[in-house]
């Protein structure tokens, strides 16, 4: 069995929009994921490490542990040997707290990907491969989320893009979450149940193809 880590935020805990509650694990992208791959001859365990709030790069002022950079050489070490991490970040960078343009957040993703291939893992383990997700454009944020992501959706505009061409430079892989889902209308940022059906069986073909390259 080979071990593939998700490395994320809330839209990938599974926070059910406009709530403080949380879909199961089989309801959730990563369960859907792993479940697709095992149903497809693939033996795969999916391991989650997906925090609310994480940014790529940037600490959260009212929050401690935000800093997506911080520990993720640790998160590596502690799980390896791993065939795949999957970072699925982007959306928190755009928080009111920052005046983050796309560039900048491309840069704290980029910051990631160095991290991981420069983690202190044994010696003989394999450096991962690894698989950038966009997330979803973010909505107009509404409900209780609305100030915290004030102005996000005009900053954020052209992220999936930058991160596609990030994957290229970095020669990594790439998934475009928003190719198969919006973004929930409930509150404009995290994904609802269906939502998260359709992106986990997606992102489950796509690595099937692309790891088979």
């Amino acid at each position: 069995m080979e071990q593939i880590l998700i490395y994320s935020d809330s839209l990938t805990w599974g926070i059910i929009p406009d709530t403080r509650q949380r879909l199961t694990f089989d309801k959730r992208w990563p369960g859907v994921f792993e479940n697709c791959l095992q149903q497809s001859g693939k033996d795969y365990r999916v391991i989650e490490n997906c925090l609310n709030g994480r940014r790529t790069a940037w600490s959260d002022p009212f929050k401690e542990g935000r800093d997506g950079s911080a520990g993720l050489a640790q998160v590596i070490e502690m799980h390896s040997p791993l065939k795949l991490v999957i970072l699925m970040l982007g959306s928190n960078d755009f928080q009111s707290t920052h005046n983050n343009s796309v560039w900048m957040s491309v840069q704290g993703m980029s910051k990631l990907i160095q991290t991981i291939r420069q983690a202190p893992i044994e010696p003989g383990m394999p450096t991962p491969t690894i698989m950038l997700i966009a997330p979803p454009p973010i909505l107009k944020p509404k409900g209780a989320i609305a100030a915290k992501f004030e102005g996000a959706s005009e900053r954020s505009h052209g992220l999936a893009d930058a991160l596609e061409q990030l994957a290229k430079e970095q020669s990594v892989l790439f998934f475009n979450a928003g190719d198969v889902t919006a973004a929930s209308s409930v509150d404009g940022i995290h994904l609802d149940e269906a939502q998260h059906w359709i992106l986990g069986e997606a992102v489950a073909s796509a690595v099937v193809a692309q790891l088979n390259q």
